[in-house]
């Protein structure tokens, strides 16, 4: 099962991939797309190591997507990607501008092949103003063209708002699960409450 799973800034979208693959039964590969540039973006992503299983493989992999999936893809895994958007940043802001478009066509070539469970989590930025700047403008685009030609090979595209999910395409969530986990505020046995996203 392909799964994407988009939302706005704090939607609850990482949140909701990280319950769907520790609900999953299978080994979970974590794959994390983001770097800490500066020191905000280091309590980003410290923020969400916490609120991670400790026995969970985690894969840093700011470039190069579609190989590093199409190497861990595994019927007995379930691979989580979060996230496709600071990927795509990764893309527009690095020196070598031919990037993009190959590692987004290797990453739309590896889908239809890759196994077990994914998991692929984007922020969905294109439901207010359009951006004054060139740059924010084109990476609106960008994730805009990512997300429909990832939805198109997904079995199942889900939309998270204020922590609640709507799945858009394919089959529904487990609502015992989704109720048990907004219960307690957390992913799994273990895992601290924290700010959702």
């Amino acid at each position: 099962m392909k799964t994407l799973i988009l939302g706005g800034v704090r939607s609850g979208k990482s949140r909701l991939a990280e319950r769907l693959a520790f609900e999953s039964g299978r080994r979970v590969v974590y794959v994390a797309t983001a770097t800490a540039g500066d020191d905000e973006m280091a309590r980003r992503i410290e923020a969400h190591r916490s609120r991670r299983c400790p026995d969970w493989t985690v894969v840093e992999e700011p470039v190069s997507l579609g190989r590093v999936l199409a190497d861990l893809a595994d019927p007995g895994r379930c691979i989580v990607v979060d996230c496709l958007t600071l990927w795509l940043t990764n893309l527009l802001t690095h020196t070598d501008a031919s990037l993009l478009e190959s590692e987004r066509a290797r990453l739309l070539e590896a889908m239809p092949g890759l196994s077990g469970e994914i998991l692929l989590v984007g922020n969905e930025t294109n439901m207010g103003v359009i951006p004054m700047g060139e740059i924010s403008r084109r990476y609106c685009d960008e994730a805009g063209l990512l997300h429909q030609a990832l939805a198109a090979c997904c079995d199942r595209v889900v939309l998270t708002v204020a922590g609640l999910s709507q799945v858009l395409k394919g089959p529904p969530l487990d609502a015992a699960g989704a109720r048990q986990s907004q219960a307690s505020g957390l992913v799994a046995p273990g895992n601290r409450r924290g700010s959702s996203e």
